[in-house]
């Protein structure tokens, strides 16, 4: 049965998020841009853990995973109705727990971790005390794993670990970096690599370069190239079994990459707001901007392209909490969510942009962040070309080809089959004329 409400009682929860994120979350942005993804000061922890605390107590903490791990078990549609509400905020997703690649990484050790790599990582995630990190791409093969080169070897009763990661974001802030790398270089392309749960104090861990968004100041975010020499990890820190790591890999992402369309929904609509705003408040030639044809045009494409995108990640929120995995029909349509929301949010920043003219270009506007992040959904957990093509694939999977030279719709054989079909009433109708 479909539905296009939740329960009243979520929807005052709603309700209390956005005068909260508006209120205590949105002034932290203003301050203090870049500390949302660092272990807090004391001075900071002293503004930021009693808001933790008010969203802990509102039952809506670490909302993507399930009561017994300390989270609310809501489901991917209620999670795209909070992830709406938190995305223009960098430090939303900080205050209530459900930061990215944290939460990932949580979903993942959650799914494949023994009790004790639980106890040691997932319970410090949870609770905010720790930041973790991602380490999968590599300088010479970001979309395609299978050109990976990054290696772990048995040694001992551990293994060791050799090669270069690029773009680990939150390296430096990270206490722990999962490490995909190769260790069945003969295998089935997808049965090559393994996951790893590293420290990240452990030796031979080093920076090469540390790298930032474009125009981000030296104490943004890094999105690090790291060297592994020669680094030693415990029997215990294999996540999952050997050549599991694509599998790994793959539940990750296509829960990240649904989260990523969840988010772009909030940010679209939040530059969309603005837009708004700015055409009834600003004027022309003595008319407001609102009255002017072409404005009115961007106003209403950017609103149906974002009603109909978010319908869209909604439905594949909902069919993903029916309980059928990422089966095939979930993973084209999250592809297809993936692909458009770097459309979406590029077009509709772009015209709210637009529309505030000198000021939207300006640093006295929120439109710069929003604007060098709309390539990036573009970029990822895969480029657009690869999802455009697995998105191409798995549809095509129901369709099947002519069995002739002609297609199926062909008119003239359609003609013939029909006037066969209904030659009584031909017959009659040409004798009534």
């Amino acid at each position: 049965m479909w539905e296009f409400s939740t329960e009243p009682e979520f929807e005052k929860q709603l309700a209390w998020m956005r005068d909260f994120v508006t209120a205590e979350v949105a002034p932290l942005e203003l301050l203090w841009p870049h500390h949302h993804h660092k272990v807090p000061p004391p001075w900071l922890r002293a503004v930021i853990d009693p808001l933790k605390d008010e969203v802990r107590t509102r039952g809506l903490w670490a909302c993507h995973l399930g009561p017994e791990l300390g989270g609310q078990g809501f489901g991917q549609v209620k999670l795209s109705l909070m992830n709406e509400i938190l995305a223009p905020y960098q430090w939303g997703p900080t205050i209530f727990g459900v930061q990215g690649p944290d939460t990932g990484n949580a979903e993942i050790l959650a799914h494949y971790g023994t009790p004790g790599q639980k106890q040691r990582y997932l319970v410090p995630l949870l609770n905010g005390e720790i930041f973790s990190a991602f380490s999968m791409t590599e300088p010479q093969g970001g979309a395609d794993p299978t050109g990976f080169r990054c290696a772990a070897r048995p040694d001992g009763d551990g293994w060791v670990i050799e090669g270069e990661k690029f773009f680990t974001s939150n390296s430096e802030e990270a206490a722990l970096l999962v490490v995909m790398a190769v260790t069945e270089p003969e295998a089935a392309p997808h049965r090559r690599m393994s996951m790893f749960l590293v420290p990240r104090e452990t030796p031979g861990i080093r920076t090469v370069r540390r790298t930032r968004y474009m125009n981000e100041p030296d104490d943004a975010m890094d999105h690090a190239l790291l060297r592994y020499d020669n680094v030693r990890v415990a029997a215990e820190g294999l996540l999952g079994a050997p050549g599991q790591g694509f599998e790994i890999a793959q539940t990750r992402l296509s829960g990240g990459r649904i989260h990523h369309a969840m988010r772009a929904v909030g940010q679209a609509q939040y530059a969309f707001d603005m837009a708004c705003e700015r055409v009834l408040s600003r004027t022309t030639r003595g008319r407001a901007l609102a009255d002017q044809q072409l404005v009115q045009q961007a106003i209403a494409e950017s609103y149906a392209q974002i009603e109909q995108f978010r319908l869209f990640v909604l439905r594949t929120a909902w069919r993903i909490d029916q309980g059928d995995g990422y089966g095939t029909e979930i993973r084209r349509d999250i592809a297809v969510a993936k692909v458009l929301s770097a459309q979406v949010v590029a077009d509709v920043v772009k015209r709210a942009m637009h529309l505030h003219g000198a000021l939207g270009l300006s640093d006295e506007m929120p439109f710069g962040h929003l604007w060098s992040q709309a390539p990036g959904y573009g970029i990822w957990d895969g480029p657009t070309e690869v999802h455009l093509a697995s998105a191409s694939r798995l549809i095509l999977r129901g369709a099947q080809p002519a069995e002739g030279d002609y297609p199926t719709q062909w008119l003239p054989p359609r003609i013939e089959a029909a006037r066969a079909k209904y030659a009584e009433a031909l017959r009659a109708e040409a004798e009534v004329r």
